[in-house]
């Protein structure tokens, strides 16, 4: 593992911005492939709500629970040792009022092996940002394309409100965000709020002069079905090396071809 590079930290993590350095940001939900991540380099892993639709195969990100969330944010957190692993609150923990969302992030912090949380919203969470920032809880602000507000948002679509998105962004940071996700914002008005923002912009369909970006990494892999999203850049094609691999192994299992010899003790 990356035990002689130096640990991404919340401090490190918002120097990176000064320093000019682009941030790396993928999500992991198990510890295979957050081990993979973290050795190959990546600043940030995330524990994303994005676990209920990639993961559990359901519509949207609503579902998914607490005791799921610490479920493999506790299995992410063992595999990393440099990465800066921060978890998603899920639906409705933000909005159940200030006591309630600092216990569950405390439970998060204190149940899997992770350093911040982070939560949907921006001016009308303020509060609970800066209840969880004086717990001495990280937070990782969220605004744009809030997929928890999905139904009030009509679906998952572009963010084109200037002033709102502004305003959020600005009572995130000034509520102690150390961090902020910009998610399907016109690429101009990310631009503009990156500038003005002394935290850094993570963006996902926001354009490339945020600080840094994220993706889904089963995006990322090849391996979610049917079509992606516009910012998602595929990487790889795992579905059909996934499939090519299980019907040679049915193939061979049936021709009597596997095991073989070499597979077999004597």
């Amino acid at each position: 593992m990356n035990s002689k590079l130096e640990r991404v930290t919340v401090p490190s993590f918002r120097a990176m911005k000064d320093q000019g350095r682009k941030i790396t940001v993928l999500t992991a939900y198990d510890y295979p492939t957050a081990r993979l991540l973290d050795e190959a380099g990546v600043d940030v892993i995330l524990v994303g709500d994005s676990l209920s639709m990639v993961v559990q195969g359901r519509e949207t990100t609503l579902p998914v629970t607490l005791d799921e969330m610490i479920y493999h944010a506790e299995m992410v957190g063992r595999a990393v040792e440099r990465a800066l692993v921060v978890v998603d609150l899920p639906f409705p923990t933000a909005y159940t009022g200030i006591h309630k969302a600092v216990e569950a992030a405390a439970r998060i912090l204190k149940q899997a092996r992770c350093q911040a949380v982070k939560l949907e919203g921006g001016a009308e969470q303020s509060e609970v940002i800066a209840a969880l920032v004086s717990a001495g809880i990280p937070v990782m602000g969220h605004v744009g394309l809030r997929p928890q507000s999905v139904h009030q948002m009509g679906g998952y679509k572009v963010q084109r409100d200037d002033v709102r998105l502004t305003q959020d962004a600005q009572a995130a940071e000034q509520a102690g965000a150390f961090g902020l996700v910009l998610e399907c914002v016109p690429a101009p008005l990310a631009a503009e709020i990156t500038r003005t923002l002394r935290i850094p912009t993570i963006g996902i369909g926001a354009g490339p002069t945020c600080d840094g970006q994220v993706l889904v990494i089963h995006d990322l892999l090849g391996i979610t079905p049917g079509p992606l999203p516009r910012f998602v850049k595929q990487y790889a094609d795992l579905q059909e090396t996934i499939s090519h691999a299980v019907r040679q192994y049915c193939d061979e299992v049936r021709n009597g071809a596997f095991p073989s010899s070499e597979q077999a003790f004597k």
